[in-house]
Order: structure tokens, then C-alpha cells, then sequence
């Protein structure tokens, strides 16, 4: 079988995949159209992030089984293509988690001592000690935007260093963070009170440019912004004003919205910025584990069958996933649908199987349900491996417990998750023998096809809401393929899941949220 390694990776993991007997071709640097004629021939695909696996390739990939992602991120992979043709991809979350964390020290560090500026200035034959005055660390306030395991370990260095470290994560839970030694904040709280600002956060809808210029407003003047987590986070342009108008004190960042970074983009120009070529995991130790780790799994897999890893598959006998993928998609979406509507860091989850699933073993379908709750925050850093380790690591309780009783349908999962604001209730079953079905929300019925772009809105029952909310959403020019109304008589309320053929627009949101008659509005993603 072969083998098509198109970005480089270490010589390590190249060994280990021609040593199993496979036909390895290293071709790091192909083209998008290189990459197209070729991809045909190969049954496992190794990649970085340079490659760019886009459904067109995959459309082209006959005979690919597998594509390994010598890393943790798959901005860069279209999952759904790949699941429609049912190739295993797979990660590996955590090879460069301690490499990223050290490389924002070394950001911070930079920062606050002026080091690059200083070495340049002394290369170039000056001696320049006041220009370069710096700031101590000691007692300074760090704020962490994202407490995972890569902002972890950058609290845990802060702390040894005694800074006074705050963080802001809303699934983290307030005695999660204590155990660390971090205070849990509000993001504006975060702002007005951090020295430091560090970003250890996934790239999503909801952290598009959340470093704003309204952001910048609320923070100290003479603040540090360092990034080593994804390029979009900071809205670059504001930063820029930023910088330059003294609120921001200095900025390093390892990532950005484009990538390279345009050699004329405006924050170059800046003596107070610091700029990396996305260094984060770019260290002999790390690129070493990946490449070797990614190397392993895809020989397990094309060898024996086994799968590790994968982000899109659990590791199970191929006659059982046959048989139990569509509960698995079920409980991946429920887990989806519940995350994005429940309020608050998620503490404690229970799942109930009712009925005839009840006989199945259900370790798989947790995980699935798992991977789904957390996936929203931890995108590619969570799979069906992991999903239970990375609940553990923010202390979510999770219990089972099944019954062979079931009311109204065959078989029925019920999944009740509490978190800091209250509880969120979803149950679903499968209809036929593979389709997924949404059965309850928060005490409301419904007959819902958990899949695509949806709307969530929880709103008064009252003639014509129904009406005015088509009408919103027809005047941004959004279709409605599809509507389920769950209903309670006696609270004259209604939850409403809307299917539309594209993402809601920020304006369509707002309009539906100035709406009295409708108390909540919420885009999900399934």
C-alpha cells in the first residue's frame, strides 16, 4: 500500500512507516493541483498544516483509506467530505501541547524584557540600555483566554513565576480553575484587570475577531497581547490602532489571519510588536512526537485495522460499528445541540439508555455523546480517544445507567447536563435503522433531524411569532428547509428548530433577539 507524505515531517516517522513495508513517497511542498493529479494513487495521506485537503481532493482520493494529521488542528481537512467517503482521519491531540505552552513564555518574556528589539539593536553596532527598559514579571497579572491544556501549563509556569494569574474559559468550572491556582474571571473583568493577555482558545464563530476594538477599550493601558493559538482571534487591524495609540503597550504573535503574514502588513512596521512564523510546536521534541505517533497509527490502521486517534470514528470492530454508527451519530449531535444551547461550564452529565440500547455496550456511545459536548470549545483537541480525559481534566462528572423501559419509542437516549446556570435536557432515538431524531429539548416534544445549519429559539406561544420570525428571516434572504415546534400548553411557550440552507447572519440574530415575544435565539451548528 502507499503512502503520499505532502508536508515534512520528521525523518523518524518516515522510518517507522517504511520499516512496516509500506511504499512511502515524501513530497513535501506539492502543489493544490500537484496534489490533485496524484492523490488517486495513495491509500493514506500525512499531512501538516500546509496541505490543504479540500473536497475536491478528496472527491479524487479513489482509493484513500486514511488521512493522518501529524499534529492536533484540521482547519485544513474537510471532515465532512471525508466522512461522506468514509475515510478515517485521525490527529494527534497533545504532541506539541508543552512545545506551544514554553514558546508563549518565550513570547511573554520577550515582551517584557524587549529582547528581540535589543539583540537586533545590537547587531546594528548600538548600545541602547535605556531605550530598552523593561517590565518585571513578578506580581503582574497574566490573563488566560482559555484554560485547556496548553493554557494549563502556561498558568502553572505564570504562578511559578508569581504572577497573579486570572483566566476566562465558560467551560470551565470556578473550583476546576481554583485546583489550578487561577482565579475564574468574566472576559471584561479579564480585560480591565490583566497586565498580560495570553489566547490559548480554538478558532470558532463564536472567537472570530473576539479581540476586538471594543475589547482593546476595556483593558488596562499599556497592556501585552500575546497569540499562539489561531490567526482571527485578534481583529489585526484594531490591534494595530491599538499599538499605536499607546493602549496596547506591545503585542507577540506566533499566528495569523493570513498565513505567511504579508511582509507589508502594518503590525511589521511596529517597533513594539513581536512576530513568529507559527513556531508553536515547531521544536525537535514535538515535531518528533507527532511525526512518529501519526506514523504508528496509520500502520496500525492499514495493517491491522485499528484505529487510534481518529476524529471521525471510534476504535471499534468493524462488525460492531457497522451495526451501532448511526446511535453514534445520534449521541455525537445530541451532544452537539446541548452544548451550544446550555449556559454556563458544563459540571456534571448524565445518560440514560432506555430500552432495547440498553443492551448494547454503551462505552462508545458516551464517548460519542462526549466528544459532541466538548467538541464546540475543543474542536480537533477532542476525539473519541480523548473525549473522557478531556472531561476529566475540566471535572465533569459523568454517569450512566440504563433501564430496559422505554415509553414511547424502541430504544431512547436521555442525556441531562448540568452546568453553572441550571440544567439542559436532550433525548433522542433513531427512527428506521439509521435516522437520527431529536425527541425532546428541555421538557418540549419535537421530531427533529439533528443535521446542518439550524436555528434554536425559545419564545411565547402567540399567534403570529411564528409568522414574524419567517418574515426575518425571509428579509435576509435565509430559507427555512425545515421547522419543528415542541410545545407546552400550560407555560404558553414553544422551542423552535429551524433548518436553513446557510448560516444565520449576525443581523438576522439580532432582529429575531429584539423580537418581545421570543426570550433566547441560538445559531447551531450540527
Amino acid at each position: 500500500m502507499k503512502v503520499l507524505i505532502s508536508d515534512s515531517i520528521s525523518e523518524d516517522g518516515i522510518q517507522i512507516l517504511k520499516n512496516s513495508g509500506l511504499e512511502v513517497f515524501y513530497k513535501p511542498g506539492l502543489s493544490h493541483e500537484e496534489l490533485l493529479e496524484i492523490i488517486s494513487e495513495f491509500d493514506a495521506l500525512i499531512i501538516r498544516s500546509a496541505t490543504k485537503v479540500t473536497k475536491e481532493v478528496i472527491e479524487k482520493a479513489k482509493n484513500l483509506k486514511v488521512i493522518g494529521r501529524a499534529g492536533t488542528g484540521l482547519d485544513n481537512v474537510d471532515l465532512n467530505a471525508a466522512n461522506e467517503k468514509g475515510i478515517v482521519v485521525m490527529n494527534v491531540p497533545g504532541g506539541n501541547t508543552l512545545s506551544a505552552a514554553e514558546h508563549t513564555l518565550g513570547l511573554l518574556f520577550s515582551l517584557a524584557r524587549k529582547i528581540p528589539h535589543a539583540v537586533a539593536s545590537l547587531k546594528n553596532g548600538k548600545w541602547e540600555k535605556k531605550k530598552f527598559m523593561g517590565v518585571e514579571l513578578n506580581n503582574k497579572v497574566l490573563g488566560i483566554i482559555g484554560l485547556g491544556r496548553i493554557g494549563s501549563i502556561v498558568a502553572d509556569r505564570a504562578i511559578g513565576m508569581k504572577m497573579k494569574v486570572i483566566a476566562f474559559d465558560p467551560y470551565v468550572s470556578p473550583e476546576a480553575a481554583e485546583k489550578k491556582g487561577v482565579e475564574l474571571v468574566s472576559l471584561e473583568e479579564l480585560y480591565r484587570r490583566s497586565d498580560f493577555i495570553t489566547i490559548h482558545t480554538p478558532l470558532t464563530k463564536e472567537t472570530y475577531h473576539l479581540i476586538d476594538e471594543k475589547a482593546f477599550s476595556m483593558m488596562k493601558d499599556g497592556v501585552y497581547i500575546i497569540n499562539c493559538a489561531r490567526g482571527g482571534i485578534i481583529d489585526e487591524e484594531a490591534l494595530y490602532k491599538a499599538m499605536t495609540s499607546g493602549k496596547v503597550a506591545g503585542a507577540a504573535l506566533d499566528v495569523f489571519e493570513k498565513e505567511p503574514i504579508d511582509p507589508n502588513h502594518p503590525l511589521l512596521s511596529l517597533e513594539n510588536f513581536i512576530g513568529t512564523p507559527h513556531l508553536g510546536a515547531s521544536t525537535v521534541e514535538a515535531q518528533k512526537t507527532v511525526a512518529v505517533e501519526i506514523a504508528k497509527q496509520v500502520v496500525d490502521y492499514l495493517l491491522k485495522g485499528i484505529i487510534r486517534n481518529a476524529v471521525n470514528v471510534p476504535s471499534l470492530p468493524p462488525e460492531f460499528l457497522k451495526i451501532i454508527t448511526p446511535i453514534l451519530t445520534l449521541a455525537e449531535k445530541m451532544g452537539l445541540l446541548a452544548a451550544q444551547i446550555a449556559e454556563g461550564a458544563i459540571q456534571e452529565i448524565e445518560i440514560i439508555y432506555k430500552g432495547e440500547i440498553s443492551q448494547l455496550d454503551v462505552k462508545p456511545i458516551t464517548l460519542a455523546f462526549v466528544k459532541g459536548l466538548l467538541f464546540p470549545f475543543l474542536k480537533e483537541d477532542v476525539n473519541y480517544v480523548n473525549a473522557l480525559i478531556r472531561a476529566k481534566e475540566r471535572h465533569i462528572k459523568i454517569v450512566e445507567s440504563k433501564t430496559e423501559i422505554s415509553e414511547d419509542f424502541t430504544s431512547l437516549i436521555s442525556a441531562n447536563i448540568k452546568h453553572t446556570a441550571g440544567y439542559t435536557v436532550v433525548e433522542g432515538t433513531i427512527f428506521g435503522k439509521k435516522e437520527p431524531r431529536i425527541v425532546k429539548i428541555n421538557g418540549f416534544r419535537l421530531d427533529a433531524l439533528p443535521e446542518g445549519h439550524m436555528l434554536y429559539i425559545f419564545n411565547e406561544d402567540r399567534p403570529g411569532v411564528i409568522g414574524k420570525i419567517g418574515t426575518i428571516l425571509g428579509s435576509h434572504n435565509l430559507n427555512i428547509s425545515r421547522m419543528y415546534v415542541g410545545h407546552d400548553p400550560m407555560k404558553k411557550t414553544n422551542v423552535i428548530l429551524l433548518s436553513l440552507t446557510q448560516p444565520p447572519t449576525p443581523s438576522a440574530l439580532k432582529e429575531l433577539s429584539e423580537l418581545s415575544t421570543v426570550y433566547s435565539v441560538k445559531p447551531l451548528e450540527l
